[in-house]
């Protein structure tokens, strides 16, 4: 009967035991219930409004160097990447429509003067002078034309980019003979958002940075603002140019433009505080207040670094989670590490 007894009182006691173990680990979990997170208080401060813009530099001026009509090509005088200046003789076409033209026009002063002579002495009519004078006119003309077509000279100081024909071909229109381009200066062509319409200055230096010359930087300036907005992408044209004293910059080049708008008040955040909502492009960021953090949806600024630019989205001197939110969700209370 002792036995017994005892057995019964073990037993009652490896119960409790149970009953007390159980109730002490779901006091645990529901401590452990609350996210444990850590926090950064951030402000707003000045931050510079840089713009990063891509284009391709264009020569300042392209010429192409072609007759007006269809002839047979004498000589050409240069070759692709030679420098030319303004005025120097490029090509010589066929000169035998020239010389016969030249023999006409000789032909045609002898009889004006004649005619005019006759005129000042009472010989002919002043209609018969205005003839005359008119014939006279249009054949120098025609003249000057054809001779403006049988050499060809360069309208700019620059660099010969493209040569199309050889000496002796018959030049029948579709591509021009030469091309010539001027590198000194160069320009580049950008599209700016229309939220910087009022911010864009003529005349305001910008930073250009070049692939093939890595992170060197070339000081250009904005020469030319577009003042129509384009109604598709809501940007507006804007030419830079780049003096290219030295010419190692050349058209075709693939160029990034650095444009500073000055500075706003932002708040800065720490990019572990930034947060990217699964199967979307939208950024959150987690503010703690009052022991709980509400889920705040953010417009991303620039990146500075270790730091990001908060357009909106988080108020000046809040604190933000940094790390914990894995287990995190909207009006949640948390625990402060």
């Amino acid at each position: 009967m002792k036995k017994g007894f005892y057995l019964i009182a073990v037993l009652a006691v490896a119960i409790l035991g149970s009953c007390s173990g159980k109730k002490d680990n779901e006091t645990i979990e529901k401590k452990e219930e609350k996210p444990v997170v850590k926090l950064a208080k951030v402000s707003a401060r000045p931050v510079a409004q840089i713009q990063e813009y891509t284009a391709t530099v264009e020569p300042e001026v392209k010429n192409n160097i072609a007759p007006a009509s269809p002839v047979r090509i004498e000589r050409i005088l240069v070759e692709v990447g030679d420098r030319v200046a303004k005025g120097q003789r490029l090509v010589e076409m066929d000169a035998n429509n020239l010389k016969q033209l030249k023999l006409q026009l000789e032909n045609q002063e002898i009889e004006f003067k004649r005619i005019d002579e006759l005129y000042n002495v009472g010989g002919v009519s002043k209609s018969e002078w205005d003839a005359a004078k008119t014939a006279l006119d249009v054949r120098k003309t025609s003249y000057k034309n054809l001779l403006e077509n049988t050499s060809l000279l360069s309208p700019i100081s620059g660099v010969i980019t493209a040569r199309n024909y050889d000496s002796g071909d018959m030049y029948s229109g579709g591509n021009p003979v030469l091309v010539v381009e001027q590198i000194t200066p160069v320009k580049l062509l950008i599209n700016v958002s229309e939220t910087f319409f009022t911010k864009i200055v003529k005349g305001s230096p910008v930073s250009i940075k070049f692939d093939v010359y890595g992170d060197e930087e070339f000081t250009g300036e904005i020469s030319l603002v577009y003042p129509t907005i384009n109604a598709d992408t809501r940007t507006f044209p804007v030419e830079v140019k780049l003096r290219n004293l030295d010419s190692r910059v050349r058209p075709g080049m693939f160029a990034r433009v650095t444009v500073n708008f000055g500075t706003v008040e932002h708040v800065v955040v720490p990019d572990q505080a930034i947060v990217k909502q699964a199967g979307a492009g939208d950024r959150y960021v987690f503010v703690y207040n009052n022991g709980k953090v509400s889920y705040n949806k953010v417009e991303l600024g620039r990146r500075m670094g270790a730091e990001y630019e908060l357009i909106s989205g988080v108020d000046n001197n809040s604190q933000v989670v940094i790390a914990g939110q894995a287990r995190l969700l909207d009006n949640m209370e948390v625990d402060v590490n």
